[in-house]
C-alpha cells in the first residue's frame, strides 16, 4: 500500500494489542520483517513501511555519505517523515500511537533509534537489533516510561561494542529502561538473539496499559 508517506504493509492483531512498526535493514522491503513481527509477538499489529530512500537501488530509510557516516539533515527530516507516518497510520487503522514498539535491524534499528533520541511521541519502545548511534541529542532527552532492548553482536564488523555501549549509556541516562543482550556472532540476525527478544517483549506486553508503562 501506498496512501501514506511510505509504500507499506498493515496487518491488523488483536483488539488492544500493541503495534510493532517493523524496519528492515538497507536492501530490504516491507515484506522483509513480517514473519519475524509475528513470532517476537503473537498477535500485535504489524505495521511495516519500506525506507524511501534509494542507494544504488537499495531501499534505506535515511541518507549516508560514506558506511558508518550518516546524512544528519537527511536523517531528522527522515525521523519526522517516519513519525508522521506512524500517526497518520493510527487515525486510518485506529491503533493506538501510544502503544508502538519499533523493531527495526541495522538501518531500520539507527532510524528507530533517531525517533527515541529526538524525543518522538509515537513509541513507547524498542528493539533494536544491531543499531548505532545516530546522533547525540543537543537538549537534555526525558524517555522515562520507555523501554528498549539492545541486540549486539560482539563481533559486528559494521557495530562496535564502544558503540553499542554508547547507544546504551545515552538512552539510560535519558531514562529509559535498557535491556543489553550480547551474542556471540558478527551483524546478522541469531535465533538465540531473536529468541531473547521474543522473550523481552512477551513478558512485557501485559504492562503497556499507558504511555507511561514500562516493560
Amino acid at each position: 500500500m501506498n496512501k501514506l508517506n511510505h509504500i507499506y504493509e498493515w496487518h491488523p492483531g488483536r483488539t488492544k494489542a500493541p503495534t510493532l512498526l517493523l524496519l528492515h535493514g538497507t536492501g530490504g522491503t516491507e515484506h522483509d520483517l513480517l514473519e519475524l513481527g509475528a513470532a517476537l509477538l503473537p498477535g500485535a499489529h504489524r505495521l511495516s513501511p519500506r525506507g524511501n530512500v534509494d542507494e544504488n537501488g537499495m531501499a534505506r530509510f535515511f541518507r549516508r555519505l560514506s558506511e558508518g557516516v550518516f546524512d544528519l539533515d537527511d536523517l531528522a527530516f527522515r525521523t519526522k517523515q517516519l513519525e508522521t507516518f506512524v500517526l497518520d497510520a493510527s487515525k486510518d487503522y485506529g491503533f493506538d500511537p501510544r502503544r508502538v514498539v519499533a523493531v527495526g535491524f541495522s538501518n531500520g534499528a539507527n532510524i528507530a533509534a533517531s525517533l527515541l533520541l529526538s524525543g518522538s511521541p509515537v513509541l513507547c519502545g524498542a528493539v533494536l537489533f544491531h543499531a548505532m548511534v545516530p546522533f547525540v541529542p543537543e537538549s537534555p532527552l526525558n524517555l522515562t516510561g520507555t523501554s528498549v532492548f539492545l541486540g549486539a553482536g560482539e563481533r559486528d564488523p559494521l557495530v562496535s561494542v564502544a558503540q553499542t555501549r554508547q547507544l546504551s549509556d545515552l538512552l539510560e541516562k535519558a531514562g529509559a529502561l535498557v535491556t543489553l543482550s550480547w551474542q556471540p556472532g558478527g551483524h546478522q540476525l541469531t535465533r538465540p538473539e531473536v529468541n531473547a527478544a521474543a522473550d523481552w517483549l512477551q513478558q512485557g506486553e501485559q504492562l503497556w496499559n499507558s504511555k507511561d508503562s514500562i516493560i
